[in-house]
């Protein structure tokens, strides 16, 4: 049997996958701002899945959450209705991990066995998997630095989390992409307009790590005020505990990384739809390009309004799916200007 050079059901089941993620990565959020990320304190990938079902089971989680720096520091009055309400947001997320799971490994078994998945693309799909199996060992990695010297999660292993969640959800978007149309049969766009659009989704990527060490730092918490920090246009930094800990787990450094590349991310991102839509002839690309640059905005005015209201929920939880958002018109944009054609006056680039 000859393999099919496109495949919309697969291109279906890998966009329904990228939605999951968009949901686990929200969840995440949430589980992250109500402070719910440490309250289950073991890795039981099967048998994790069975929440506590009477008292004695509610008891004993909680006994084993008391154990750790976070509830003796920070929760030590907490009552086990209040337990209730972190542990569920964790094994929420939990759950959408597993559940991910078996939507990227189960289809995949299926698709190569009914020989549905293009040849090109077996191996991509083979690789999405195993990103996925490897995004719970580093789920479990980023939890358990939270266990014994800390009162929350490292912030590097945070942005690792975040940033392997936000890589599966890129990959299965270009490739269902790919799936859907097949192979590009033209040569390509002129090669500055890869680079450029190549920067514009480098620098998306980028803001959301960086936000991801804000959030880690709980740097969204100090220097509240907009556009100085305190008064300052860089707050003070002290380097004697090394670069490491200053550009990884210095709260006023991490936002000062996070504002200055945001002020980099929109002028770029604002300069370059507005040549895009003057020199692109493909209505699709450009509608793209037009809901990124408004939504940049929207997203820099939304980081603004996080601040001011000092992290409120509902804010912090808008501004992440902002940066999702961003990212998946980011890669959209560059997966259609990788394969356009003649879709640019090739002059005066």
């Amino acid at each position: 049997m000859r393999l099919p050079l496109k495949s919309p059901s697969v291109a279906i089941w890998l966009s329904i996958v990228a939605a999951m993620v968009v949901l686990i990565v929200m969840v995440g959020g949430a589980t992250r701002l109500t402070g719910s990320g440490l309250s289950i304190t073991e890795w039981k990938p099967i048998h994790g899945v069975v929440p506590p079902l009477n008292d004695a089971q509610w008891a004993e989680e909680f006994t084993k959450y008391q154990q750790i720096p976070q509830y003796k520091q920070v929760n030590a009055n907490m009552s086990v209705a209040q337990f209730k309400f972190i542990f569920w947001w964790e094994w929420g997320h939990r759950l959408l991990g597993r559940l991910i799971g078996a939507a990227v490994l189960i289809p995949f078994i299926v698709f190569l066995f009914m020989q549905a998945i293009p040849q090109r693309l077996i191996w991509r799909c083979a690789l999405l998997v195993g990103l996925v199996g490897v995004q719970g060992t580093i789920g479990w990695w980023m939890v358990h630095s939270g266990l014994a010297n800390r009162i929350d999660v490292a912030p590097e292993r945070l942005m690792t989390h975040l940033s392997l969640a936000l890589v599966i959800m890129i990959f299965a978007i270009w490739t269902a992409n790919e799936a859907l149309h097949g192979q590009s049969r033209g040569h390509g766009a002129p090669g500055g307009w890869v680079a450029a659009v190549a920067g514009l989704f480098g620098l998306t990527f980028l803001q959301s790590m960086l936000g991801a060490l804000v959030a880690g730092n709980d740097a969204g918490l100090v220097y509240n005020d907009w556009p100085l920090m305190g008064g300052r246009i860089v707050p003070f930094v002290d380097y004697s505990k090394g670069l490491w800990h200053v550009f990884v787990h210095d709260q006023g450094m991490v936002q000062v990384l996070h504002r200055f590349n945001a002020y980099i991310l929109l002028l770029y991102a604002t300069a370059l739809v507005l040549w895009l839509w003057r020199r692109c002839l493909d209505d699709g690309m450009r509608l793209i390009a037009a809901a990124f640059g408004v939504l940049v905005w929207c997203q820099a005015a939304l980081g603004v309004a996080t601040l001011w209201t000092n992290v409120h929920i509902a804010f912090g939880l808008l501004h992440q799916l902002g940066a999702v958002l961003l990212l998946i018109l980011a890669t959209l944009l560059l997966w259609k200007v990788a394969r356009a054609d003649r879709d640019f006056r090739r002059r005066n680039f």
